[in-house]
């Protein structure tokens, strides 16, 4: 298998066939928890996509001096370091954020996403493609909690990245008295709701694909 291959097959699995969130059901905490703001959630996902892909990078260099009696330790530090950095990165540019995320950035350490990219993968590969690994995982797991955050910010509060998006569109078409929002939205029971969606329709289109080929 060339280079070139390896790294279209290591694309197509962390983004679809084999995504984090929809096949594997991992993160799902997060994906609870930040996704009724599309700011926080895009936030969030670049941060675990950084913590991944150095991650990944860091223990395929490492990976055969590091005693397999340790391993899991040795992981751990590393994912602990790289989430200090984006801890510290986040308190220092966006403070509002950061808060509004608060113990969920530490989590990152013990999420099994992560935990599973290094051990199934970049502890058996070379650095360049556990990298490429780790950053595509970072964005399976990203872009399916962004679509899940848009629709929770929108029917939640009736907006887009904090901008009123609904409550215009109704009195434009003559609708009184504006958006009403959905509450159950925003809570964790609207995420589960959207989740159990989201995996849902893309079943349905993966199972349609298969009975076509």
């Amino acid at each position: 298998m060339t280079a070139k291959t390896q790294v279209i097959d290591v694309i197509k699995e962390d983004l679809w066939k084999n995504n984090p969130v929809t096949v594997q059901i991992l993160g799902i905490c997060s994906t609870l928890a930040v996704t009724n703001i599309f700011v926080n959630t895009l936030i969030m996902g670049l941060g675990l996509t950084f913590a991944t892909a150095f991650s990944s990078l860091t223990i395929s260099l490492m990976r055969n001096v590091i005693p397999a009696r340790v391993r899991m330790m040795v992981q751990t530090l590393v994912i602990a370091s790289y989430v200090i950095v984006i801890d510290i990165a986040l308190k220092a540019y966006v403070p509002n954020i950061s808060r509004a995320l608060g113990p969920y950035v530490g989590l990152i350490i013990t999420n099994c996403i992560i935990m599973g990219r290094l051990e199934a993968f970049a502890s058996s590969n070379e650095p360049r493609i556990a990298f490429v690994d780790g950053i595509m995982s970072g964005i399976g797991y990203s872009w399916v909690l962004l679509v899940i955050a848009f629709f929770r910010e929108l029917l939640g509060f009736g907006t887009i990245l904090g901008y009123q998006v609904l409550n215009p569109l109704m009195h434009n078409i003559g609708v009184s008295g504006g958006w009403v929002q959905w509450s159950f939205m925003i809570i964790a029971p609207g995420g589960f709701f959207m989740l159990a969606i989201f995996i849902w329709v893309a079943n349905t289109f993966a199972a349609a694909k298969v009975k076509r080929s």
